[in-house]
Formats: C-alpha cells, structure tokens, sequence
C-alpha cells in the first residue's frame, strides 16, 4: 500500500512530525517541500528504467528489425519542374515541404526562434533536403492566393520579406492553362475536394504526374473514371497521406504482420477537435471580395454536379444540398466549403480518411464488407451541411474483424488509436505502446513466470522528441498523431516532405509510391460508403465481384 493510501485510512493514526523552532522549524519546512519533488524524480527514473527494461526484453521476444529507411536519391536526379494548383492552407504547407514559403511565413519562423531558442523550425526549414524542384506555374483562383504561391516559388533561399527573389512562376488564371503548360512535368493539386477527381483526370491526360491531396474524389461515379485515367496514363500518382512516412507505423505494422498480438478482431480510431479552425471555420481574408475571387470556376465541374445532384435528389437527402445556390458568391462558402457537401466530403473524407489509410498500410483492408453510419450537427450550428459528430463502424467479416471510427469536433480529448488483438493491444499516438492480454496463449508461459505483467504497457516506442511550437488544436491534433514530424534514423523530418519526396523519386527512378492509385481507390469507396451510410440513414455494402457500393 503506498504512503497516500495509508494516509486515507481512517483507522489509522495520523500523527505530525514534530518541527524544531526557529531557523530549525524553517530548515525543516524547506526538507519537507522537498519530498514530493525528489519522490517524483525517483518515480521518474524508476520509470525509465522499467521501461528501458521491457523494451529489451520485448525486443528479444519480438526480434525487431531496423527502423524504416528514407527512400534513396538517385544520385544524378533531374530537376522535375512543378505546377501548383491551390494554395490555401494546405496547399501552403505541401509548398513549405517542397522547400518554398511566402516571406512572411519566413519572418513569422524567426521571429519565433528569437523568442523561443528550443523552436528550431527555421533552422530545421533551412537545413531540409534540397529536392532538386522548380516551382514554374502557379494557380489559385483567388488573386492573393495565387500572388503569394508566386512568391513562395521564387523565394528559393528561404529567407523573410528584404531576402533574395528567384524569377517569380508564371501565375495561371485557369488550372487548364497550367497543365498545357510545356515547361510543367508534374503538378500538385490542393483544391476543395469537389475539383480533386476532375483536375486529377485532366492532368494526367495532359501528361503530367499528379500529388493530390485526399479525399481522392468527391462523387462515387468519378472514382472510377479518375482510376481509369490514372492507370491507362502511365503517370506517378501519389495520394496526400503522410502517414504512410511515418516510422512509428512502420514499427507497428511489423509488430502486426509478425503476429505478435495475435489475430485482430477490433479497431478503434478517432478524431477529437475542439476549436473553430479545427471545426473548418477558417478565417476569412479582409482583401477577398467578388473582383479577386473567380467564382464561376469555383463553382464546380458541370459534369461533377450533376452527379452529385443526381444522386442528392435519388436518394431523398436534396436537404443537404445549398441552401445558397452554386452561382451566389459568398465568402464564407469559398473559406469554409468544408462545411457544405455542395464542395466537401465531410468528417469522412477529410479526417477519416487520415485513420483509414494508417489503417491499410498496417492491415491490408482493402475496401471495407459494409458500413454504417451516424451522426449529426451537434454543435457548431452555422448553417452548415456536415456533421460536426460522426460514427461509423466498417465490417470486414472476411478477417472476423471491426474497425470503429468515431470523431467529435467538440472535444479535444485525445484518444489514442487501437488495434486490439487476441495476445495484445497497440495504442498508436504520438508513442507506441504495447500491452499484453491477461487471456494470451502466445505469452501465458511468461506471465505465469512474472516475466510479463499483463494489462499494463510491455513495450514502449517513440521515435522522437515533443513537437515545439504548436499553435492550436488542430495542429496539436496531427501532432498527436506524427502527422506533422517523424524521426527516421534518430534524425526529425516534416512527414509531408518525406511523403512528397517519395513522389519525387518515383517519377525520377519509375517506381510505384507508397499510396498509388490503388490505394487511393480503396480510401475513395469506403470514405464514400461512409457518408452515404449517414446520408441515407442506413448501411452501405460493397459488392467485391461488382465492384460496386450496393445498399442495405
């Protein structure tokens, strides 16, 4: 029993030590204030050990390999010449993983290591690989936007506003424009998800190998016509799933396909925000204004929307469409379009999608046997069309197997991801744990013996240090996922930058990425059975022989 449960006892006697006067009483005073400080310390350090303790011995048990290698550079790599359509938030970031940011974003990284020493950002920034690219076209229909991409891919010596300028990228009104464009080879697309599977199939039949953010598309008829494309183009597509370079899911997905939890039966993985920026209510730029913004090509793709009307009408869910028709400029809509299916794919294609990709790197799922979904617009009652509360559960009976996805974006709690197996359960955060079963037959031998303690955590992995500098519960969120840095060799990357050097490499040496097209595939149609289970309101089924999404 420890010392605090004692002191709770009520029939027990609780006495005081007794405290010398005077400079006495206070040297005593200064000891006492100590003891919880040195007990945690000591508890700290016992801590580690313990834990340096398990690691080894998990790791004779489960014969690790080495930890996951950066793919290799070829050593005489052209210069590839890139073409970026979209430029908001993310379009921003995947720049800032190719090595160009705005002055301004520059300046806000130095003035952050001025205020902090431990920040290394900028230092990290400036120290990032070169990847041998030229940004020489740049498109995003609102005018600032596509002004402050232009700066980016001239600013190529990372540095702030009175810094050195390269030769500013040819600014293109029209994504179509771009793609004709003979001195592009490959282009990145970071638009709304409603423009994804157009600009992916117009690209590729340009001729141009394709990085494009996730959710592959946003009706399900495209979906097939975007794989098609692909396929038939012969070109590099990699779909923007940075997990997939992340080394902590490299160590879990060897701990899984060795069989060391056993067979998996149940999956859990979650989304938990709480903020307005974490909740899609992004702000809304002061200069944007209906002469800046070209609306008419924000609107949509004719063919696109006449899919996803068609279907809307079909199946009585006409309610989640508008209530602003397409041709009514409004800046809230073109900022926030996450908000509204009429441009989106909702908690399902946005942030599930992340869960279910990790998901089918370490497990191999596939396209999910059903899916079923809830939920509604529990809180942030804005007018939008999207839940801000999901759940949806996948069936994989072919694997006697569950996978759970629920997601707020009320709360911040953070619930790690589990995949619970019939020997032990992985928790998958920011940190690896791994926790025996007290019913396991694969380790009964040694928890008999003492040598494993079931139903606390037996092996612990985390490949780096703590994220510095976040700045809200958005990127806390990813953060807590080693969305934002993985450390490879000991050595911390951006996991954007590894997953689009990937991409690089693969057009460079003809190689397939990590989440090629087939992945993206299989991503699409259970994003898609997902939100049409909430949808329609009843379960969705995948017909494998079809190949087709039937319903319940």
């Amino acid at each position: 029993m420890s010392g605090k449960e004692e002191l709770n006892q009520p029939d027990k006697e609780q006495t005081k030590p007794e405290l010398p006067s005077s400079n006495g009483r206070r040297e005593a005073l200064k000891t006492l204030a100590t003891i919880p400080v040195l007990g945690a310390m000591a508890y700290g350090v016992y801590q580690k050990k313990k834990t340096e303790h398990n690691n080894k011995l998990a790791g004779s048990i489960f014969n690790f390999e080495a930890s996951p290698t950066v793919m290799d550079r070829q050593p005489d790599g052209k210069t590839i010449r890139l073409g970026i359509i979209g430029f908001g938030i993310r379009g921003s970031q995947l720049m800032q993983a190719l090595g160009f940011a705005t002055p301004a974003y520059i300046d806000g990284l130095k003035e952050q290591a001025k205020k902090d020493t431990q920040n290394t950002r900028y230092k990290d920034f400036l120290e990032q690989e070169n990847l041998n690219v030229e940004i020489n076209g740049v498109c995003d229909i609102f005018d600032v936007y596509a002004n402050e991409a232009a700066m980016a891919g001239a600013n190529v010596n990372k540095e702030g506003t009175n810094g050195k300028f390269d030769k500013l990228p040819v600014i293109y009104k029209h994504y179509k424009d771009l793609l004709a464009a003979k001195d592009i080879d490959a282009v990145i697309i970071a638009t709304p998800d409603h423009w994804h599977g157009t600009m992916v199939i117009d690209a590729v039949n340009a001729g141009k190998h394709v990085y494009a953010e996730k959710p592959l598309t946003w009706t399900v008829p495209e979906t097939y016509l975007v794989a098609d494309a692909v396929r038939k183009s012969g070109k590099v597509f990699q779909l923007g799933h940075q997990g997939r370079q992340i080394e902590i899911n490299h160590r879990a997905k060897e701990i899984i396909q060795k069989g060391l939890i056993g067979k998996v039966t149940l999956v859990e993985v979650s989304t938990n925000r709480n903020d307005p920026n974490g909740a899609w209510v992004y702000p809304i730029h002061p200069e944007a204004n209906p002469s800046n913004i070209d609306w008419k090509q924000f609107e949509g793709n004719p063919e696109r929307i006449k899919e996803y009307m068609d279907y809307m009408t079909s199946v009585g869910a006409a309610k989640y469409v508008g209530p602003d028709a397409r041709d009514k400029f409004s800046l809230e809509r073109f900022f926030r379009w996450r908000c509204w299916w009429d441009y989106s794919t909702g908690l399902s294609g946005d942030l599930l999608t992340h869960e279910y990709d990790v998901m089918n790197h370490m497990l191999d799922l596939g396209i999910p046997a059903s899916a079923t979904s809830s939920g509604g617009v529990y809180y942030f009652k804005d007018g939008r069309t999207v839940p801000d509360v999901l759940q949806t559960t996948f069936e994989f009976p072919n694997r006697d197997m569950s996978l759970l996805y629920t997601a707020t974006l009320a709360s911040q709690y953070n619930r790690p991801r589990k995949i619970m197996g019939t020997d032990a359960t992985i928790e998958l955060g920011s940190t690896l744990n791994v926790t025996i079963d007290r019913a396991s037959q694969r380790y009964k031998d040694k928890i008999e013996k003492g040598v494993i303690k079931p139903g606390e955590p037996f092996y612990r992995y985390a490949s780096g240090k703590s994220i510095d500098a976040l700045s809200s519960a958005t990127e806390m969120y990813f953060a807590e996922r080693g969305l934002l840095f993985s450390y490879v060799e000991g050595k911390r990357y951006n996991t954007t930058f590894l997953h689009i050097r990937e991409w690089l490499e693969c057009i460079r040496q003809d190689k397939k990425p990590s989440c090629g097209i087939d992945q993206a595939f299989e991503e699409a149609m259970a994003a898609h059975m997902g939100t049409r289970a909430y949808l329609e309101g009843r379960t969705m089924y995948w017909d494998a022989e079809k190949q087709v999404i039937t319903r319940g």
